[in-house]
């Protein structure tokens, strides 16, 4: 193998591929990247067996070929290289020769018939959405999985396409995030897909550095694909049902009320850091007179109370909720105003952004 590629290009696809390798990998070709030279490309892929990416670059290739190279040894040494154009070749059988104009250096290496094949993805139904959609998709509704495996279906993120939507789904089962995104072309069949929340993260991390503009996603029975330029992302699925999450969504709602996000965000802030004292148990009340009273009960290191200016539709209401768990939708909604629904103080609360349609967030209560 011999080739010639820009450093810039090199270090980027480097980076994408990286987020396929995890630290605990038993088998140590799992911890190298794949670098293949063939036609007018060279071709990285990494995987730890459950997430797969791979990616091409252009390349003037003298000699085609393939090896497996330390992932972070050669990412962090390439990124160290002025922006120029630089030679690898294959020495010594299993070595990776580097030339710069100023370096070169050689980095041992495993056989490629080592590395496992990637999945290909069998008859699949294609789906196409928008980058910068699915993102915002990814980012406002992945933290609502569940940390715990003990009920693997709900530690991953479930995609629902249907006609022209498609609806991205995630709850740990005391909240739940639902976004929906429109389709560039209808699907006459549903389809639907369980995918892991760690998968699903890499994957937003990966669509916020494109800049194409369209995301096409193959789901299958037991893998998931997503292309995005010339990024390919290969994932398992998570077998199993996901709940009918639909039938919690509440009919209707006995109070509205609607309140600047960034006061609310930095209100909860402050109350959190003696809720956590608490459970992140934190009161709220809103009243006829336009006010949102916050506070959270005397604790070992104190209280707060706090009130908020807001406009209300309905009846006086209150409810206990996780700080954390509002913190964190507060985080990802990028809106002027959310408005807060809700029924009586056994009943979960819904959050939503108030000028916007598509997405809504679901927090179960806690006792008042």
């Amino acid at each position: 193998m011999k080739l010639f590629c820009d450093q810039k290009d090199l270090a980027y696809a480097l980076n994408i591929v990286n987020k396929a390798i995890s630290p605990n990998n038993t088998l140590p070709v799992l911890n190298n990247v794949l670098l293949k030279a063939e036609g007018k490309k060279l071709f990285l892929s990494a995987t730890n067996l459950e997430l797969a990416i791979s990616l091409f670059i252009d390349a003037d290739v003298r000699n085609e070929g393939s090896i497996t190279i330390p992932a972070r040894l050669i990412t962090n040494y390439v990124s160290l290289l002025k922006n120029e154009k630089i030679e690898m070749q294959l020495a010594d059988g299993l070595s990776l020769t580097i030339k710069s104009k100023e370096s070169e250096t050689k980095i041992k290496g495993i056989n490629a018939d080592e590395f496992p094949l990637i999945p290909k993805v069998e008859n699949p139904q294609t789906v196409k959405v928008s980058t910068e959609a699915l993102n915002r998709a990814i980012l406002r509704t992945v933290f609502a999985a569940s940390q715990n495996t003990a009920k693997p279906v709900l530690s991953g993120v479930a995609f629902f396409a249907d006609k022209d939507v498609l609806k991205v789904v995630a709850t740990d089962s005391y909240r739940l995030a639902e976004q929906k995104v429109n389709l560039a072309l209808r699907v006459e069949n549903p389809v639907q897909s369980i995918v892991p929340a760690k998968t699903i993260q890499e994957l937003g991390k990966v669509l916020g550095k494109e800049e194409h503009k369209e995301v096409e996603i193959e789901f299958s029975q037991s893998q998931m694909l997503f292309k995005v330029g010339d990024t390919e992302i290969t994932s398992r699925l998570i077998e199993g049902k996901f709940p009918a999450y639909e039938k919690i969504f509440p009919k209707t709602n006995k109070t509205k009320i609607e309140v600047l996000e960034e006061d609310l965000m930095q209100t909860v802030k402050r109350i959190s850091l003696f809720a956590r004292e608490n459970n992140n148990n934190i009161k709220l009340a809103a009243t006829n007179d336009g006010v949102l009273s916050l506070s959270t009960d005397e604790t070992r290191v104190g209280e707060e109370k706090a009130k908020l200016p807001i406009i209300i539709n309905g009846d006086n209401n209150k409810i206990a909720l996780n700080s954390q768990y509002l913190l964190d939708v507060l985080s990802y909604l990028d809106t002027e105003k959310v408005c807060v629904e809700l029924n009586d103080n056994l009943s979960p609360a819904v959050i939503k952004p108030c000028k916007e349609e598509g997405y809504v967030y679901i927090i179960m209560p806690l006792k008042v």
